[in-house]
């Protein structure tokens, strides 16, 4: 435990995704003392290790902050819930373990919106230098910390599902993670030895080993400590007594995309009237600070199966147990995956160069969060846009460190979000009416076939629609005057400080957001540092020839890695808001 005014190189605030990548790659050079300061405890737990136990630890006290958004407006008033990670490996101890690298053109999005030095080229090597990846190619990593692997597949469902998108015109991409993102395929999952291979796991348990990285736990942060406005240090209760741990070097700042821009405006950084109004003395005014808030919706389409081979009958309290009972002997079975074992990425309509939509196919029929279940056999997939164009925000409760924030995602308040959801809904129907899944496919469950207007459509939408749990943009990168880091991950206006975590990407990237967060505080590891890898030679950045006709093709051949000024420039234009 840091006693009252110790000194270390770094403090870093937060020991999830991006805290723990940072305390084990700052701790690479030799004699650099760390603090990693976490407001929750232990991961250790069976139902975090198990990853067919995804549901749980964000039903629990111990490991979720509980948090819910404010009344959604275009929800019409809904609350939706947002788990979020609480403890060692923050979210990735909680999260479903999709591993999704996002699209290329992700990230050379993020270079044309400001965060130079961010494109494809130059983060293809963190995903390369953190992956352990089971059989990787070329343009994989084989033996970084975070292991990656494949779920089995023996589930005739899944292959069905990919072969109904297949005979419905879409391409078959043998790994969306490699060259070919956009089509249908085998999904990969953060999981190693049929265990959770959470940011903890691979990351902050073997930083821990060297004695010169400490762990605070049960560390709730109040603010962080300037020196004029040079960061020199962080303020934070633990055991009901206030703490001061100070920086040498630097204090970075890696709680997440909610409660970063709520630590920092504590802090006196952010908009100066939301300060004003809480009584916090501006330290330096930034009006990005908690905005620019993003996140994926998805909702279900859900068929009753007419054949007995979904995961139904394992649903019961003596199928769980015997997947429990078989997991904890073996590491082996149901129980050593997430289930979401084939996906797909596509374009929601003619004109967008690259993937609007996920899949992530579910041989069962349930609610994300695990508290409701179809009463019989069944199937599903969880299907949502992943570049929705409204925008939240983060704001204050009040200046009381133990209080949560005010979060209002503004979602579906954008008219082209109501487009692409129905978009979602109306291809999936088209997919399961395809031939492959004619052995399979029953009744529709849900929507349920009497939605099909707009308005039906909406209806559902609006009533059934929930957070995929990927919150981003809250203190986005970039060089514009509502920037609230630099590219090198460094607090405008102010010295010594960083944030490293989702908060800083400028925009959310096409499927899952652990994978790009882990990247992230990989490369800004390397920023601080000095060091930073080369980048990519090969980096291929691959779309649909005609994507400007089609919106859907049987091949993605067409490589934009030659041509990335014109691209650019089309992808600012699909994201004008």
């Amino acid at each position: 435990m840091a006693a009252k005014g110790e000194v270390y190189d770094y403090v870093i605030i937060g020991a999830g995704s991006a805290g723990s990548v940072l305390a084990r790659r700052l701790a690479e050079d030799a004699g650099v003392s760390i603090l990693v300061l976490e407001a929750g405890g232990s991961d250790r737990s069976v139902i975090v290790a198990m990853p067919a136990a995804l549901t749980m630890p964000m039903n629990t006290k111990r490991f979720n902050w509980g948090m819910v958004t404010e009344p959604e407006p275009g929800l019409a008033g809904r609350r939706i819930n947002l788990p979020r990670g609480k403890g060692m490996g923050g979210s990735s101890s909680i999260n479903g373990m999709c591993y999704v690298r996002g699209n290329p053109m992700d990230y050379e999005l993020w270079e044309a919106k400001g965060a130079t030095g961010w494109n494809w080229a130059n983060v293809l090597p963190y995903f390369q230098k953190m992956e352990r990846v089971q059989g990787g190619g070329p343009y994989r990593g084989t033996d970084g910390p975070l292991r990656v692997t494949r779920g089995p597949e023996v589930n005739p469902l899944y292959h069905a599902f990919v072969d109904a998108a297949v005979a419905a015109g879409y391409p078959r991409s043998a790994n969306m993670n490699e060259v070919q993102h956009e089509g249908f395929g085998p999904m990969e999952m953060s999981v190693g030895d049929g265990m959770r291979a959470s940011a903890a796991r691979a990351y902050l348990r073997p930083a821990l080993k060297n004695p010169q990285v400490r762990l605070v736990t049960g560390a709730m942060v109040k603010r962080i400590l300037f020196d004029g406005k040079t960061a020199v240090g962080v303020e934070y209760l633990r055991n009901r007594r206030v703490e001061v741990a100070r920086a040498r070097r630097e204090v970075i700042l890696s709680a997440g995309s909610i409660m970063s821009p709520v630590i920092l405006k504590r802090s006196g950084i952010g908009p100066a009237q939301e300060l004003a109004d809480h009584g916090i003395p501006v330290l330096q005014a930034s009006a990005g600070v908690g905005e620019n808030l993003m996140d994926h919706l998805e909702l279900y389409v859900q068929y009753a199966c007419t054949k007995p081979v979904s995961l139904f009958p394992w649903m019961s309290l003596p199928g769980k147990a015997l997947i429990g009972m078989k997991w904890l002997a073996t590491r082996k079975g149901l129980g050593a995956t997430n289930h979401f074992e084939t996906g797909g990425h596509i374009r929601s309509r003619a004109g967008l160069v690259y993937p609007d939509i996920q899949f992530h196919f579910l041989p069962l029929a349930i609610s994300y969060d695990g508290k409701s279940l179809a009463k019989g056999h069944g199937f599903q997939v969880h299907v949502g846009t992943k570049r929705s164009k409204s925008r939240g925000w983060v704001r204050l409760r009040d200046a009381d460190p133990h209080s949560l924030p005010r979060v209002q995602f503004n979602y579906m308040t954008h008219e082209e979000d109501w487009q692409e959801m129905r978009a979602c809904i109306r291809l999936s129907r088209e997919i399961f009416a395809q031939a492959p899944m004619a052995d399979y496919a029953g009744a529709e469950l849900a929507p349920g076939p009497e939605a099909q207007s707009d308005d039906a459509l909406d209806d559902f939408i609006r009533r059934k629609v929930e957070s995929a749990y990927h919150p981003c943009g809250t203190c986005r990168m970039g060089t514009d005057p509502l920037a609230v880091v630099d590219p090198e991950c460094r607090v405008i206006g102010v010295s010594n400080l960083r944030v490293v975590d989702a908060s800083i990407m400028p925009q959310a990237t096409a499927g899952d957001l652990n994978g790009p967060t882990i990247m992230l505080a990989e490369r800004a590891a390397d920023i601080i540092r000095g060091m930073t890898l080369p980048a990519a030679e090969d980096a291929p950045i691959m779309a649909d020839h005609d994507w400007q006709n089609r919106q859907r093709g049987p091949e993605i051949a067409r490589n934009y890695a030659d041509d990335r000024g014109a691209l650019r420039a089309q992808l600012l234009s699909e994201m004008t808001l």
